[in-house]
């Protein structure tokens, strides 16, 4: 393989991992065993050409964790690259020349900027002298080298995952340094067997150290790599150790594992101990396991975490987890969380698009801001799952979702797309390289009770992915799932992924008729809804376990403007002066509030998850997320109201979407409901029409019992109102529990005379 990696690389299992389980590194270390330097804060910057001059001068600042396009003064076109992928799209839309596409050759992607690199430099303190030091990158893009103190330390082409590197050579202890490490400026500089992401719809490329930067010092055997595996079962831990010995000498040392509890610090085990030589340069892995006698499981709703500490004779260090498993069942196409069946609600996050955006600056960096994303929203709209889609995020966030309670469908940044893709883009990724960058990729956040399923590709076609998967599936002690995209699953109980685009035809299907040849499908009705029944149009006719991670096809810009996916949607949905920006904001919840309504109605899907939370706003954006303010993240309010309700845990669907009744008839109404808690909900179901100023008539009701994780569905018959004008039909389920909380599904129907 002409892969390149860091100088540290201590296992066929993965890298070195220091601070396993999300651990911050901002203070030293308790432990006299290990120090840890926090090195985030503002750097020095300058950007070349070349990649091999280091600059002379300096005068620019950028923050570290963050992105080049934050640095002042600003780097002009920084972020100017176009992949080929969005170059390919384009052409196929009709919105590039194809001439434009056709003198890339084999390259990634066309640059728009006068430079190849970025250089990062900060100088800083080093602790006493000790036996080892480590320089941790988390993460940084587009590829990274290294130096301290004018030696070359290592490199690191992979941009989603973590490098580490032995600088003991070349630091000097209790005194000043200077570190320097250079980035990539654009993808196009990485070697191309090298992963830089793939996504047809992102117009920019943004470069950085977008995670955090330490070093570490101990003495020998370090401590390589933890990894914690609930073992439910046994009401036990398992912990796998990987130990490396710099020194030139044998060493036998003391292996300690004790488990506490991570908020209050209380002994959760015994110390459960082992001995192990090794050899000079020798690495070594050891699994132990630790009792959890009375084990506190970890749940969304109780997000209870322990923290395990590895103690050898030079080095020690503490590895976050919580206690559960879960799993993904066939038989019953349900996601399992500690054994019960247990249903994802949420939303996607494409960081990786977001950081294009003009607005993004600093925020994913901001604590405040973060929680307000990751927390505060999400436990308003009754979701207690993301994917992270098509690129990883800081290891913060993780420990966010760890702390409060997510469950996340982690995605890599592969992406190929299939018959309507431009080129066969799975002939340019490389199965050596792939396993490496998933097998980091498992190391990094193995840890993370939040990381409930690896997702390793996004509508994706690719020849023996399975094998790579299960391969590298092994590494993972926890046994989590696997979600293939559409190259279908690659074990007994993986899920699948489902994208529902419904309105996908009536907005590209003049250009994919004319791609594919064949007559342009019938435009979508809201009415069809009432005669479809779970999933309709999935690419994978599958009985495993599908989870909806994106539907909709409605997006709007934050102005109210349609996105290049949906500028020939609105128009039809909302012919002459209807189309109006608030009529749009309007239609576009409603849409959204009655298709999540109805995927959650049938049970048909382990998960439900809207496209998309959080992503970029861009004239030239094909999609666009949902916030009227993004600095202080306040929701579209049509949008929060409609789906607020649509996601409640007591689900209401009401099966009627026709547009208009006649007065005076007789109607039956259809009603599911579903209950996604594992507790019995009884209450009242309502039914009834309101007209225009509010006013209630025509109303029918009845009580409601479901079971826990149960489903049922109602029918109710109601006279039309003899008045005609414009009515919202309303069904609203009110929770003997909690009257004051109801769940309301309603319809806008116009009511006419009978002829």
């Amino acid at each position: 393989m002409n892969i390149k990696r860091t100088t540290l690389w201590l296992a066929p299992l993965a890298l070195a991992l220091f601070c396993a389980g999300g651990a911050r590194l901002n203070a030293a270390s308790d432990n006299s065993h290990r120090t840890t330097l926090s090195l985030n804060g503002q750097w020095d910057v300058a950007d070349s050409v070349s990649p091999d001059a280091m600059p002379k001068s300096y005068t620019h600042k950028a923050p570290v964790p963050g992105l080049a396009h934050s640095a002042v003064p600003v780097f002009p076109d920084v972020d100017q690259f176009q992949s080929r992928q969005l170059l390919g799209n384009l052409v196929s839309q009709h919105r590039l020349d194809p001439a434009i596409y056709k003198k890339l050759g084999d390259a990634r992607g066309l640059s728009h900027q006068d430079r190849n690199y970025f250089w990062y430099r900060r100088s800083f303190d080093a602790p006493a002298q000790n036996a080892v030091a480590l320089l941790r990158i988390n993460k940084a893009q587009f590829g990274a080298v290294a130096w301290l103190n004018g030696v070359r330390i290592g490199e690191h082409d992979p941009c989603f995952t973590s490098a580490t590197f032995d600088v003991t050579k070349a630091i000097h202890f209790g005194a000043a340094n200077e570190l320097v490490i250079r980035i990539g400026a654009h993808p196009g500089v990485l070697p191309p067997n090298v992963m830089c992401g793939t996504d047809f719809e992102k117009n920019r490329w943004t470069p950085g150290i977008y995670d955090d930067v330490s070093l570490m010092t101990m003495s020998n055997p370090v401590i390589s790599v933890v990894q914690a595996a609930p073992q439910l079962s046994t009401s036990s831990v398992l912990v796998q150790t990987e130990l490396h010995n710099y020194a030139d000498h044998a060493i036998t040392t003391k292996l300690s594992q004790q488990a506490f509890e991570w908020k209050s610090g209380a002994s959760a085990s015994g110390v459960v101990e082992t001995e192990a030589s090794l050899a000079a340069g020798e690495t070594k892995i050891i699994i132990q396991s630790v009792p959890l006698p009375s084990a506190h499981l970890w749940t969304p709703e109780d997000p209870f975490l322990y923290q395990v500490t590895t103690t050898t004779h030079g080095d020690s260090v503490k590895t976050r987890f919580g206690q559960r498993e879960i799993r993904f069942d066939t038989v019953t196409q349900r996601a399992m969380l500690n054994g019960r069946p247990y249903f994802l609600r949420g939303s996607n996050i494409t960081l990786h698009r977001f950081f294009e955006d003009p607005e993004s600056g600093t925020l994913p960096w901001d604590d405040a801001w973060v929680h307000r994303l990751l927390v505060t929203i999400p436990k308003q709209m009754h979701w207690n799952a993301f994917r992270f889609c098509i690129g990883p995020v800081p290891d913060r966030w993780l420990e966010i979702a760890d702390e409060t309670g997510l469950l996340i469908q982690n995605e890599y940044f592969v992406w190929t797309g299939g018959e309507w893709a431009f080129e066969d883009y799975s002939k340019q990724y490389n199965h050596d390289e792939m396993q490496v960058e998933y097998t980091e990729w498992l190391r990094d956040n193995w840890n993370h009770p939040s990381v409930a399923v690896w997702d390793a590709d996004n509508e994706s076609w690719l020849p023996g992915w399975a094998d790579i998967i299960n391969k590298v599936r092994p590494l993972d002690l926890s046994n989590r799932a696997w979600e293939n995209s559409y190259n279908g699953p690659a074990a007994a109980n993986d899920p699948v992924e489902d994208h529902q685009y419904l309105w996908g035809d009536t907005a590209m299907g003049d250009v994919w008729s004319e791609q594919s040849g064949t007559p342009r499908p019938p435009d979508f009705k809201l009415e069809n809804l009432e005669n479809l029944f779970g999933p309709t149009e999935s690419s994978n006719k599958t009985a495993h376990a599908l989870i909806l991670n994106e539907y909709g096809w409605v997006w709007l810009n934050r102005d109210g403007t349609p996105t290049l996916l949906t500028d020939k949607l609105y128009p039809k949905l909302l012919p002459g002066d209807k189309n109006t920006t608030e009529n749009r904001f309007k239609l576009q919840a409603y849409i959204l509030g009655g298709e999540t309504e109805y995927w959650r109605a049938y049970r048909r899907y382990a998960g439900i998850l809207h496209f998309v939370y959080l992503m970029a706003s861009d004239p030239k954006g094909f999609t666009a997320d949902h916030f009227q303010d993004l600095k202080n993240l306040k929701l579209n309010p049509y949008f929060e109201k409609e789906m607020e309700q649509a996601f409640k845990p007591l689900g209401v669907y009401l099966n009627f979407w026709h547009p208009t009744l006649t007065t005076g008839q007789q109607q039956r109404f259809s009603i599911a409901m579903v209950n996604d808690e594992d507790r019995l909900r009884t209450g009242t179901l309502r039914l009834f029409f309101t007209d225009a100023d509010g006013k209630e008539s025509a109303a029918g009701e009845l009580p409601f019992s479901i079971a826990p994780l149960g489903a049922e569905t109602y029918n109710i018959t109601l006279k039309v109102p003899a008045t005609v004008g414009s009515y919202s039909l309303q069904a609203v389920a009110t929770p003997a529990d909690d009257a004051s909380n109801p769940t309301i599904s309603h319809r806008d129907v116009e009511i006419k005379a009978t002829k």
